[in-house]
């Protein structure tokens, strides 16, 4: 109906336009006349200006009507005067109702003859667009997508579902008025250049000169003027399907519509190069995914193109220095709120909020710092971040750290190689799609990357050259042909795929998104490179080179993902294949697994602490004490007092020692004691063979799991003042109870002197040399020194023999007498040799003597009740003896309270702890966890992941199809 009101509204104005050039002599001006009109019937008017007939801003109000050819008619002459009429109204009447109805009979006949003729000359008058396909640019050929032209007098946005008849209906109709709104502008160019000859002719009929290059410039402004208008049109359809996208996006979200949303293309192809960063490529599989790389030299733009494409200032910026440290894997996708989020969080970051950007871009900044290690400057580690937002177009970018030229100070010396190292191993990629920016306001001939990409892409098949600050090149380039040198290629040996010119705003940081587009729209308007036709309209500005870099995605992701599937089903084989001849009886457990089965073994084995019995943790815990203080008992407690001449002085001088040795170092034995056997208990369940079940693979990671534990654990330090009260109440404690505690005593002592008494022995041996049994059958020989200690040894033990009672101490006199009676039988002697000689023989004695004591205090329990009355026994190192055994059996007993009732389980939990801990670093499970059997099964399962997905992805692409 809406073409019909337009074709009747044109021919109101042509039958104006008739009655005012036949009846009239004046003339209507022509800007008010029909576009068809004008162009048809008044070419050689005389005020014709070179100006292009407005475009309407609505979209429905073009149509193919308005291009109807009118029929130029046949006016009948007017008479002019009165004409008298017979009054014979019946006839009349009569005549002119039947001239009616054969009216309306031929009218409807020839109409529709008239209608049919008609279209065939529309069909006839068709243009061929193919010279002027690059007019318009190619969001008009997907639109489709977007919009519905269907109705009259709206713009209808549709979400359906693709491949459904009603969606292949409403893209065949849309289509097609496109194609009908393209003849429109190609005929109003038509008309345009024919109004422009006229208008020469004109002119030059009324003898006013032009000269031609000023015609050239003319007719190219205004086909400017008019691709500038077309392209603002675009643009402003596309902000409108944009907005009501996002609510269609933001219904579906909240569930209006209660159906399921499956994950979007290019969310599955991002999951797919996420695993494919992670994999080893240790069996020869290739990752040959496409990705968009950007590469470009250091503070050339790249940052603000990437920008500019994601619509947000997500990126660190720095002035001069080096900012992209490590590669961005940027995934651009549509969603119903603009959003950022990393792979490894669930925060989501507005991209709407400027405390957000700051915050996105904080964070950034500090997991690149993270990635790269002491010493270096940049880091291949890959940081993957997530873009969504209502009109973005779907693609994997890859941001990569600036080529630079020379190395500065502050930066490692291998900077320079290792950008150069991880650009190429992105580039290589046959499948790579490489985005090559070139900082325009520089000499051409300077550019690093250039040189790079051009070995990487030497037929520049795979290829996007992008010129950024453009403007700034035109101001300061005096010939504004190098600009298009450059882009195309000519000032150095670098070939393309496309070529692009954009802008990136004026250099300051702040500046917003919107901002930096009016102002590349504004500048290209008004540039002299689209002027004078160096550059063309779809090859400016960073909106048609994010269509162009994602349509080429797109292709290349099409052509070579089934390939890539292919290559990692035949990879998957041959693993399977290895598996099975190596580990046929296991399961393929890959190093996660491997670390949940070795976790949930070691907590096994730390639960199996709590099983040990009390009896066994106070049996090795009084052993262990025993072994750790029974020197400090013998040394400096029992031989000082022995030493004494009397009982009353031997139990005053063991009370004094006994409070000042549990005042300082008693209960901190105590405690180092309990925590050591801690410490072997629980390393001996971890070591220990399990039999059949037995797994080595986990020794490793079982043996770092208890250093790390042991290393955090901390006994409590209430423990040492608990402690030092009881050992000293136990000690003050001289009431043997019974016969049994005695002869208990008495073993305990026995033993204790006899270990000492072995040790005298020994060192006695090794300080005189192997007796005459040793030399005879052994042939053993002793030094001169071991002779001296010898003989210096026999003339002590006679002086022993004369005075069983000498006291530990060898008096001067004494010791002269012993080194004269030595040097009479040709023996020189030092008088500290003597003293230690003397040290070890009495000490020797001193024992025997406490052994023979020992055994005659066994049947002096009863003496002892009496308090040795009428007696002449004294058994007070007995006594001692007991004291000693029984502040450790109670000291025992109170660690192994503390043991079962508190330091397990905190070493249960340092454990927990020190696990999870290894759980979320990947480098330290990779570290402990090692061996064929595990890589492979690591490899297998990767490889599986990354094959059912792509899978998942080439069906989900066939079905958007």
């Amino acid at each position: 109906m809406w073409r019909v009101r337009q074709a009747a509204v044109a021919c109101e104005v042509c039958q104006s336009l008739v009655k005012h050039s036949s009846g009239t002599k004046g003339s209507l001006p022509l800007q008010k006349l029909h576009l068809v009109s004008r162009s048809i019937y008044h070419t050689h008017h005389p005020t014709l200006k070179l100006q292009r007939p407005q475009l309407r801003m609505s979209l429905q109000q073009f149509s193919s009507l308005t291009s109807l050819p009118l029929r130029k008619l046949k006016l009948s002459p007017v008479k002019y005067g009165y004409q008298p009429h017979r009054n014979f109204w019946p006839a009349r009447l009569a005549a002119r109702l039947l001239k009616l109805r054969y009216l309306i009979l031929g009218s409807a006949v020839g109409g529709g003859y008239t209608a049919k003729k008609t279209f065939d000359q529309w069909k006839d008058m068709i243009p061929d667009l193919s010279d002027y396909k690059w007019i318009v640019p190619d969001i008009v050929w997907e639109i489709d997508e977007y919009i519905d032209l269907g109705s009259p007098g709206e713009t209808a946005f549709r979400a359906t579902d693709p491949g459904s008849e009603s969606d292949k209906r409403y893209r065949k109709g849309l289509l097609g008025e496109l194609i009908l709104l393209q003849q429109q502008i190609q005929e109003h160019e038509e008309e345009a250049r024919r109004a422009a000859g006229q208008y020469s002719t004109s002119y030059a009929q009324q003898k006013r000169k032009v000269s031609d290059k000023e015609k050239i410039d003319q007719l190219q402004e205004e086909l400017l003027h008019t691709q500038l208008k077309y392209q603002r049109i675009l643009e402003r359809l596309e902000k409108e399907n944009k907005e009501l996208r996002k609510l269609v996006l933001q219904k579906d979200d909240k569930g209006i519509h209660h159906r399921k949303l499956k994950k979007s293309l290019i969310d599955m192809y991002s999951e797919v190069l996420d695993v494919l960063s992670d994999y080893d490529a240790s069996y020869n599989t290739q990752d040959h995914l496409p990705r968009v790389v950007v590469v470009g030299d250091q503070s050339a733009g790249k940052t603000s193109v990437l920008e500019m494409i994601a619509q947000a200032r997500i990126f660190p910026r720095g002035s001069g220095e080096m900012m992209t440290r490590s590669p961005v894997k940027v995934t651009l996708s549509e969603g119903p709120h603009h959003v950022a989020l990393f792979k490894d969080s669930s925060r989501e970051f507005d991209l709407t909020k400027e405390e957000d950007l700051a915050a996105l871009r904080h964070e950034i900044e500090l997991r690149m710092r993270k990635n790269v290690k002491e010493g270096c400057t940049v880091s291949p580690e890959t940081i993957s971040l997530n873009v969504k937002g209502p009109g973005l177009q779907r693609m994997v970018l890859v941001d990569l750290p600036g080529v630079i030229n020379t190395v500065t100070s502050g930066m490692a010396p291998d900077t320079k190689e290792t950008i150069f190292s991880i650009s190429k191993a992105y580039m290589q990629n046959p499948n790579a799609i490489i985005l090559c920016i070139q900082d325009g306001s520089v000499d051409a001939e300077r550019s690093i990357v250039t040189d790079l990409v051009s070995q990487m892409d030497p037929h520049g098949r795979r290829t996007i050259f992008v010129l950024t600050k453009v403007d700034l090149a035109e101001k300061n380039v005096t010939s504004p042909s190098r600009i298009q040198q450059i882009i195309e290629g000519k000032l150095f040996p670098m070939k393309a795929l496309g070529y692009f010119a954009v802008v990136t705003g004026k250099g300051n940081s702040s500046e917003s998104i919107e901002a930096i587009r009016d102002y590349e729209e504004e500048f290209f308007q008004n540039s002299k490179l689209l002027k004078t036709s160096m550059l063309k309209a779809h090859q400016v500005t960073t909106r048609n080179l994010s269509l162009a870099v994602s349509d080429c995605f797109w292709k290349m992701v099409r052509e070579s993902v089934e390939q890539q599937a292919d290559s990692f089903k035949a990879t998957r084989f041959n693993l399977e294949t290895e598996w099975k001849n190596n580990y046929p009886r296991l399961r393929e457990l890959d190093r996660n697994e491997l670390f949940e089965k070795a976790k949930n073994e070691i907590l096994d084995e730390v639960i199996s602490l709590s099983q040990v019995t009390p009896k066994h943790w106070e049996e090795i815990l009084q052993q262990s004490l025993w072994e750790r203080v029974s020197t400090h008992v013998i040394e400096n407690i029992y031989l000082p007092a022995a030493q004494t001449m009397n009982s009353g002085t031997f139990n005053t001088t063991v009370d004094i020692k006994l409070k000042q040795w549990t005042d300082k170092q008693l209960p901190n034995k105590a405690v180092e004691v309990a925590w050591e056997t801690l410490q072997e208990e629980f390393s001996r369940f971890m070591t220990e063979p399990k039999g059949k079940e037995h797994d080595d693979i986990f020794d490793k990671l079982k043996e770092a799991v208890k250093e790390e534990s042991i290393k955090r654990h901390k006994w409590n330090d209430f423990a040492e003042d608990s402690l030092r009260v009881i050992q000293h109440n136990a000690l003050e404690d001289r009431s043997i109870s019974d016969k049994q505690q005695w002869d208990a005593a008495i073993y305990f002592m026995e033993e204790a002197l006899q270990a000492r008494l072995k040790d005298t022995e020994n060192a006695i041996e090794n300080m005189v040399g192997p007796d005459w049994k040793k030399r005879w059958l052994y042939w053993k020989n002793r030094t001169q020194e071991q002779c001296v200690h010898n003989e210096t040894k026999n003339e002590l033990e006679k002086m022993l023999k004369c005075n069983e009672e000498h006291p530990a101490y060898l008096a001067s006199d004494e010791i002269t007498t012993v080194r004269k009676n030595l040097e009479s039988r040709g023996v020189e002697v030092d008088p500290s040799l003597i003293k230690d000689t003397w040290h070890q023989v009495y000490r020797r004695h001193f024992l025997k003597t406490a052994l023979n004591h020992c055994n005659l205090c066994r049947r002096g329990f009863y003496y002892y009740q009496r308090h040795f009355v009428d007696s002449e026994l004294e058994c007070n190192d007995v006594v001692l003896f007991w004291r000693i055994q029984r502040m450790l059996a109670i000291t025992a007993n109170t660690l192994r309270q503390q043991l079962t009732n508190t330091e397990v389980r905190r070493l249960e939990k340092n454990v927990k702890e020190v696990l999870e801990d290894f759980a979320e670093d990947s480098e330290k499970k990779v570290k402990l966890l090692t061996g064929k059997r595990v890589q492979l099964a690591e490899d297998l399962k990767k490889v599986r992941e990354i094959q059912e997905k792509l899978d998942a992805f080439i069906e989900a692409l066939h079905q958007e199809k």
